[in-house]
């Protein structure tokens, strides 16, 4: 198979698995079901402290079906495309394998999405984040968005990214052909209070409002 076909072929495979029944772990397959991926990259580091609360809500304001299980894949396995939208999430210094880049930059090109959230807006996740992501795309830049971007309006209107105490975010969209692919934020979209008692954002800022963000992200990765 020739490299365009392979492409064509994996990008139409993304998009099925978003709107085909799906099964999970052996179960009856749902109709219509989205699955979404916590990623493991680097040397196994991966989100403990991202809520699925977004996938909860998605379900219940949109006509969407979510599974509302965030499902742990290996940033360089087959089974990454049994995900059409993953979570990249951290804390602390990391550096992917050439496997691991060569194998973000496919999925990317190939229908995939990605939220890139730095855990309690880490300044070492996110300068990493950002270095490997020049690396696997030194040809596109990642770039901020602007309030008129579809992500802020395909379910909920969200004018501010608030951080409380008067502080605000932004997010920063990767986009290839057309489509943005993958949002960065160097503050958090984890939600983390609503995952464990364990997870809190001692260390930093989260987006009071990553929920609906995340929602309308979702959304947008199976509209456009």
């Amino acid at each position: 198979m020739n490299r365009t076909l392979k492409n064509f072929t994996l990008r139409i495979a993304c998009i099925l698995l978003a709107l085909a029944p799906l099964s999970s772990h052996g179960e009856d397959p749902v109709p219509g079901t989205v699955r979404c991926g916590n990623l493991i990259y680097a040397k196994g580091k991966t989100s403990v402290c991202f809520s699925s609360e977004f996938l909860k809500r998605i379900s219940k304001d949109t006509n969407v079906v979510a599974d509302e299980t965030l499902h742990a894949v290996k940033l360089d396995s087959p089974e990454l495309y049994d995900f059409p939208f993953c979570v990249m999430t951290g804390e602390g210094t990391f550096s992917l394998t050439q496997p691991q880049r060569d194998s973000i930059r496919f999925y990317l090109t190939n229908g995939g999405f990605i939220i890139a959230s730095a855990g309690c807006s880490n300044r070492k996740w996110s300068k990493s984040f950002r270095r490997e992501i020049e690396l696997a795309f030194p040809d596109v830049q990642l770039t901020r968005l602007d309030w008129s971007h579809p992500v802020f309006s395909t379910v909920y209107k969200i004018n501010v990214l608030d951080l409380g105490g008067g502080k605000e975010a932004y997010l920063e969209g990767l986009e290839i052909d057309g489509k943005v692919v993958l949002i960065f934020t160097s503050d958090g979209l984890n939600d983390s209070g609503k995952v464990s008692d364990d997870c809190c954002c001692c260390g930093g800022n989260e987006i009071d409002n990553a929920r609906q963000v995340n929602a309308n992200l979702l959304a947008y990765t199976l509209t456009h």
